[in-house]
């Protein structure tokens, strides 16, 4: 078990990285939104700039430096990932879907702007993104990682996680449809989550390592993309598990968002299917997992980074 001594060490060491996404995700909205109204600029502004630990842009640098690459190549991916994420922050917060009033400690997009203008700030963050890959990278390599980003949050990817939680929750359809049909437990649960959060997670390390390698002779080695998405898939679900342990364990002050609101909504969630004690072995074992999968990529932060998610409390 790793103590709060270690993750301090771990973040004081990534800190510089989050100062760097922190300030490209300024200067690339103040850059491409300058002819923009300026109420959706306040908006996006607001939940793009808000206080996080940029998990997923993180993940997008320490992928590509495991591929060879450095900091600055991956900050247009960085950003990107980012922006797409906050997109779906503000979506999943609505009324129609999450119904959640608390982000990252402050109220989110649609009760600060109302819901028209957070739904049109969550749409101009998701193309804001492509456009900064288009023009932060040759042609190959933005093409490439143009086609990752879109499959990660697509219908096949985060967005077609959120229809099939949303199924299983019973607020839309009746029956659950598609690749996820005749599922349920465990196995569903997975492949929601696979989808919803995870399929993000690995277009973030995937786009690391296009900005590393993208460009070369045959393009990003298969090895390390390999590594990388069996860590992003590993990852991601001891990051559900942990999320879903904390909506039941936590405190609104500490999360800085809701919590209790799954088992209230009648979501599926692991503690849910399984029990605490169970969830959190299984919580452990995906997470030793992804340090396995950490090593091939050559890459101590990310193993560290896999269990940080284990064992945080917020």
């Amino acid at each position: 078990m790793e103590g709060p001594t270690v993750f301090g060490e771990l973040w004081r060491d990534l800190k510089a990285r989050q100062e760097r996404v922190e300030a490209a995700l300024r200067d690339d909205l103040a850059t491409l939104t300058n002819d923009a109204p300026p109420a959706v600029v306040e908006a996006m502004s607001y939940s793009l700039c808000a206080p996080g630990k940029r998990l997923r842009p993180i993940l997008a640098i320490l992928a590509c430096e495991a591929a060879g690459g450095g900091p600055e190549q991956a900050l247009p991916a960085a950003c990107a990932v980012e922006m797409v994420h906050t997109y779906s922050l503000i979506h999943d917060d609505l009324p129609a879907m999450d119904d959640d009033d608390l982000r990252r400690g402050l109220p989110t997009c649609h009760k600060r702007f109302g819901e028209a203008l957070a739904i049109l700030a969550g749409d101009a963050l998701l193309t804001l993104a492509f456009a900064v890959l288009g023009r932060s990278y040759p042609a190959r390599t933005a093409a490439v990682s143009c086609v990752e980003l879109a499959s990660g949050a697509g219908a096949a990817g985060m967005v077609g996680g959120q229809v099939l939680d949303l199924e299983a929750e019973g607020r839309i359809g009746g029956t659950l449809t598609g690749p996820s049909k005749g599922e349920s437990g465990v196995g569903l649960l997975e492949t929601i989550h696979s989808r919803k959060t995870g399929a993000l997670f690995r277009s973030s390390l995937r786009l690391g390592v296009y900005a590393a390698q993208g460009e070369r002779v045959g393009g990003a080695d298969p090895a390390i993309l390999a590594a990388a998405d069996d860590y992003a898939a590993a990852f991601g679900l001891a990051f559900q598990v942990t999320d879903d342990l904390l909506d039941v364990e936590g405190t609104t002050d500490k999360a800085g968002k809701r919590v209790g609101k799954d088992a209230a909504r009648g979501k599926l969630t692991y503690p849910g299917l399984l029990g605490v004690t169970e969830s959190r072995r299984r919580a452990a074992a995906l997470g030793q997992q992804a340090v396995h999968a950490a090593g091939r990529l050559g890459s101590e932060r990310l193993a560290q980074l896999a269990r940080y998610v284990v064992e945080r409390d917020k």
